[in-house]
């Protein structure tokens, strides 16, 4: 029947270039190339939709709405994806299907369909589906995030986890410095207004560039890095039509894989010269530390390399698109959920009294918050994720597609299809939560939960294998600052400041009205605030 089709589209083009008249003019002959393409790609579209809405083909897929020929159920988005699946969870169930251009996608809002994609069926579902721009910034997509579950993924992961972020390394890199910084800084501008958002990210910043690389910074600026930074976030959150029609995804019709080759060469650019310093600085001291100094993750990266007889196995390009990962991936989802949980807490009087009684209780007025304090603060460990339960930074994580066609929920889930996991709704839902909607960090208390995605109704950060490798440091940064900022001082809201929860759908859920709040001094003495 395909080929039947093929045959048909084939000899359309033949026949409609026939009849169309031989010129010179070059715009007419654009045009003869640009029908010539569009035409067969119309019909083989037109093709797929109607295949897809037939009776018998939809009977095997997830139920879901059919939308229209060509870009299915496109016209029918609105902004807040997350909330949009949730609402159609509802009325389709557990496990729905839509067509979004000529891509099937397939929406998880079930903690016990999670429980088969993310465990039972894990190894099934390990493969991306990588936006273009996503693939352009990663370096082909060889990183950890967004490559599929091979070789070079397995290899990857395990450099990171027992390489860079063991126990050992995280212990030895990670600093509280930038966090007192922001401490002093904060105290500069009492009583003044202060973005908590943008103070969260420029600690997260700070401390995450210093882990990576120490004191190298040459050949670049950081407010430039910063901006080029938010641009990657944008680019990688914006809808692309090449994302939804692959097949023209040749044309880059809105122009955002154009953008982002830019920011791809810039960050590349930077990263070229920062390794550049670095092996300059190794060849001085022969590679070797003293006892009191210690490597950063990029020193580690590189020895990893110099000892490989073998270059293809992990090489420099690695080491760039692991560097990108952190970057990327640590600063925005931190900062983002340090503002989640301020927020949440200025906004329960109740839960910021308890937070500041525990703080009291463990560190106390005439001292400052040190590492070794941020295992006794339970209850502030319960705000936090009570915050990543109604405000988790991806949620619908990062999705999925399986390497072959499976049946879930007695459902087909063809291979290649996009499949998301709606956390935002898990974690929302009245059948997995008492009073889902209230902010209630005393349903954490009990010692039952982690972020390690085995149980599947509090999933922030996924489950399985392609769950966040870095939610160590993630939750070692993420405690410190809030622990600093809240035990350091009083918060309160502008009077002229409209407050609100509401949020904004992107590649991490932000809040859509940045927290604008005002410090005032806590603690007992002027030089605990140096």
């Amino acid at each position: 029947m395909i080929k039947a089709l093929g045959d048909k589209i084939y000899l359309t083009v033949i026949t409609f270039s026939s009849w169309w008249p031989e010129v010179d003019n070059e715009q007419d002959k654009l045009a003869r190339i640009i029908v010539a393409i569009f035409v067969p790609a119309f019909l083989v579209v037109l093709y797929k939709w109607m295949l897809y809405n037939t009776k018998w083909a939809r009977s095997s897929l997830p139920p879901g709405p059919y939308g229209l020929p060509i870009v299915g159920y496109l016209p029918f988005f609105g902004s807040n994806v997350h909330e949009i699946f949730a609402t159609m969870g509802q009325k389709y169930g557990p496990i729905f299907s839509l067509r979004l251009g000529s891509k099937l996608h397939v929406v998880v809002n079930s903690s016990d369909v999670v429980k088969i994609v993310a465990r039972d069926m894990d190894q099934n579902f390990a493969n991306r589906s990588p936006p273009l721009t996503a693939a352009t910034i990663t370096y082909g997509g060889i990183d950890i995030v967004w490559s599929n579950s091979d070789k070079n993924w397995k290899n990857m992961r395990k450099i990171l986890v027992s390489q860079v972020l063991s126990n050992t390394n995280l212990n030895t890199c990670f600093r509280t410095r930038e966090i007192r910084k922001v401490v002093n800084e904060v105290y500069n501008k009492l009583g003044e207004k202060i973005n908590i958002n943008q103070i969260a990210f420029n600690t997260t910043q700070n401390a995450i560039t210093n882990m990576l690389w120490g004191n190298t910074k040459s050949g670049y600026n950081a407010n430039e890095f910063l901006d080029v930074k938010f641009k990657i976030l944008e680019l990688l959150g914006a809808p692309n039509i090449s994302d939804f029609f692959p097949m023209l995804s040749w044309f880059d019709l809105q122009g955002i894989n154009r953008e982002m080759q830019k920011q791809f060469e810039y960050v590349d650019r930077i990263f070229n010269s920062i390794i550049e310093e670095k092996n300059k600085v190794n060849d001085k001291i022969d590679g070797t530390f003293g006892e009191d100094e210690t490597k950063d993750y990029l020193q580690i990266l590189l020895d990893l390399v110099y000892q490989k007889n073998d270059p293809t196995t992990f090489n420099m390009i690695h080491i760039k698109a692991l560097l990108l990962n952190i970057v990327i991936g640590a600063t925005d989802n931190t900062s983002t959920t340090v503002e989640w949980v301020m927020a949440e807490i200025l906004n329960n009087p109740d839960v910021m009294k308890k937070v500041q009684e525990e703080l009291t209780d463990v560190i106390g007025l005439n001292n400052i918050v040190e590492e070794s304090h941020l295992s006794k603060l339970t209850y502030l460990d319960a705000v936090i994720k009570e915050t990543f339960r109604l405000h988790p930074p991806n949620p619908l994580l990062l999705h999925r597609s399986p390497v072959e066609s499976c049946i879930v929920a007695g459902h087909t889930i063809p291979n290649g299809t996009v499949v998301y996991i709606n956390v935002f709704a898990i974690m929302r839902d009245p059948n997995n939560w008492e009073n889902p909607l209230e902010f209630k960090p005393e349903r954490f208390l009990n010692n039952k939960w982690d972020y390690n995605g085995n149980n599947f109704k509090f999933l922030p950060f996924g489950s399985g294998r392609r769950i966040c490798p870095g939610i160590a440091v993630g939750e070692k940064m993420l405690i410190n600052i809030l622990a600093s900022l809240l035990h350091s001082f009083d918060w309160t809201l502008p009077k002229d400041e409209d407050f609100e929860l509401s949020d904004e759908f992107g590649l991490v859920l932000k809040k859509k009205k940045p927290l604008i709040v005002i410090p005032s001094q806590r603690l007992s003495s002027v030089s605990l605030y140096n």
